[in-house]
């Protein structure tokens, strides 16, 4: 038996017709042969006006009210499609998240999964009904409505066609997942702002989660987390078409062929920037710490090699998020005599691609793309298959213009026919998934894969590099030109200069110092290079790294118990990178695997 879970946004189900059109899509997917499971969001601009209601009354309306409210949307979407698919001669039965089961933390307005009951969905199937779910919503352990914020739906799509799948019934079901919207599938970037953009036939998890990260607004990464984790496999479609959309599938050989996939923006993006604090362990995860307390995601982490006692942190948040990250942080700050700085006028743009791990100069080629344009660097953040720059908001378009022109993007890549990804019965990163999702416990958990070590790295740090467009890139253009290897970036702006470290391959260090401060030279007199070769790497890796506010905390705070003092950081969806000096290396290893219960 193969189960069909649909999703269909707001636009899609905006008026009569479209709620027609979808409901004939079910009917389709079910007379194919398909047990069918629809989920359906707000109609067109339902939860806007919604909370147009709410600000009528009050500025501030409680987070739980809002719940209430906002799930109402929903309601009268599933109800509509239950009437239009019997209208159509086929059998439906709509329900709220908290009829069909699904139990939420009690984090309202963003709460995440905690379990999916599969009973009520079973039976309706099992009687031949298409069943219809309201995306977005679920109910707390007290029976509070809650919801799930940003891409909702599409997270309640994917979790419904991940639990299906491997609860104690599903071994062996057959599911797939298509998130029907109103664009034909994922692009290599915002169309509207890039004409030239392209559709990908496919794209892996690892890629896609990155592009979701990073401002690609087709889906949520929550949902593709899902995805990954419990093997499920997704396409992004049309709601207006029979075509075929984009596949998101594992990753295949022929994605590496090219380094980059696609690029994406982040319009509303903020910086912070935490300058002086002491270096010594602690300080990280006391920063961190604070933040996710109010349970806001850090973006973009970029902790520079300290100087005199002193470093710098520097990190963005979502911009509408910008004012309560600064309300906790600013007393923290103060008591830890640093000084607090914040921009809300910042974008970021990104490029992503499996192939950055086997292809050189990537850096080089996006940072020369954004020089040509005279636009700055802010910041610089690197990650297995990511580079992200910050860049001033009024360059951003053109600095995405820019990335997607200097890597072709526009050209398709070499690759296999589009196809569903095959399964893998519920083996994942050498556990048996299957023995963790029948218990539903808490779904969306952190899930750490693996924490290794890396000793064969060296850092180049430069103090002081005048902040103008271009010195950066001259230094990786001299790095590149001998055949050097750079792995982790990261860019930090303090004032009107910046810190700029990197790390390259032990045995070319030196080589790497004395180009860094021939080209420092000439840049300006006053620009401090040095190299260290006393360095451990730990790779943290798993899914939903960034969008878990909990994970860094977690790190920071094992490493600060352990007296472990971090030397830079670098984030990304799928790996956050922390440096060491040698002589702890071990000990933190140790400690995080243990902390993570890799040792289990």
């Amino acid at each position: 038996m193969r189960l069909v879970v649909q999703k269909f946004g707001g636009s899609s189900v905006a008026n009569a017709e479209g709620v027609m059109a979808a409901a004939r899509k079910a009917i389709r997917a079910k007379r194919m042969g398909n047990q069918v499971i629809v989920v359906v969001s707000a109609r067109g601009d339902t939860t806007d006006n919604l909370i147009e209601l709410a600000r009528e009354i009050t500025e501030k309306p409680p987070a739980r009210e809002m719940d209430m409210l906002l799930s109402t949307g929903e309601q009268i979407s599933i109800a509509l499609m239950a009437m239009a698919i019997q209208s159509l001669g086929e059998k439906a039965i709509s329900f709220t998240g908290a009829q069909v089961g699904i139990v939420t933390d009690s984090t309202h307005t963003k709460a995440r999964i905690k379990s999916i009951s599969t009973s009520r969905m079973r039976k309706a199937l099992e009687d031949g009904q298409i069943v219809i779910v309201a995306g977005f919503q679920g109910m707390d352990e007290d029976f509070n409505i809650t919801t799930l914020g940003r891409g909702g739906s599409d997270t309640t799509a994917v979790a419904l066609a991940a639990v299906m799948k491997h609860d104690s019934q599903g071994p062996g079901l057959e599911v797939a997942c298509d998130i029907f919207t109103d664009v034909d599938g994922v692009y290599t970037t915002d169309p509207r702002i890039v004409p030239e953009a392209r559709k990908m036939e496919a794209i892996s998890y690892d890629e896609m989660l990155e592009l979701a990260s990073v401002g690609a607004g087709v889906m949520h990464s929550r949902s593709i987390e899902f995805a990954k984790k419990f093997d499920v496999p997704l396409q992004v479609r049309s709601s207006f078409s029979d075509s075929e959309g984009t596949w998101i599938v594992p990753e295949k050989e022929w994605m590496t062929l090219v380094p980059v996939c696609g690029a994406a923006m982040v319009r509303e993006e903020a910086r912070i920037s935490i300058e002086g604090v002491p270096d010594k362990p602690g300080i990280s995860h006391q920063v961190f710490n604070a933040v996710s307390s109010r349970n806001i995601v850090v973006d973009m982490i970029a902790q520079s090699v300290g100087t005199n006692g002193k470093a710098n942190i520097g990190f963005t948040v979502h911009a509408n998020e910008l004012s309560v990250a600064v309300e906790v942080l600013q007393p923290l700050a103060d008591e830890l005599g640093a000084k607090l700085f914040y921009d809300a006028q910042v974008s970021k743009v990104s490029v992503v691609g499996a192939g950055m791990r086997s292809h050189t100069g990537v850096a080089e080629k996006m940072f020369a793309a954004l020089v040509a344009e005279n636009i700055n660097l802010r910041m610089i953040t690197t990650g297995d298959i990511k580079i992200s720059v910050l860049v001033n908001k009024e360059d951003a378009d053109k600095a995405l213009g820019a990335v997607h022109r200097a890597f072709n993007l526009e050209k398709t890549r070499a690759q296999e026919p589009a196809s569903p990804p095959a399964t893998t019965n519920g083996k994942k990163y050498g556990r048996d998934l299957l023995a963790i999702t029948q218990q539903l416990a808490s779904m969306e958990e952190i899930l750490v894969s693996n924490i290794h070590a890396s000793t064969d790295q060296g850092r180049i740090t430069l103090f002081g590099l005048p902040d103008r467009p271009g010195n950066c890139l001259k230094i990786f253009q001299a790095i590149a030109g001998h055949g050097i290897v750079v792995d982790m970036i990261v860019q930090n702006l303090s004032g009107e200069k910046a810190d700029l470290s990197f790390s390259v391959p032990i045995p070319q260090i030196q080589k790497a110092l004395e180009l860094a401060r021939e080209v420092a030279k000439a840049i300006g007199a006053d620009i401090h290079a040095s190299a260290d070769s006393d360095n451990a790497t730990l790779y943290v890796l798993g899914v939903g790294m960034r969008s878990h506010t909990g994970v860094a905390r977690k790190i920071f705070g094992t490493l600060a118990q352990e007296g472990i003092n971090i030397l830079m950081i670098n984030t990304s969806e799928t790996c956050i990178s922390v440096v060491v000096s040698q002589k702890q290396g071990e000990l933190a290893l140790a400690s995080l695997r243990a902390a993570f219960g890799l040792d289990a």
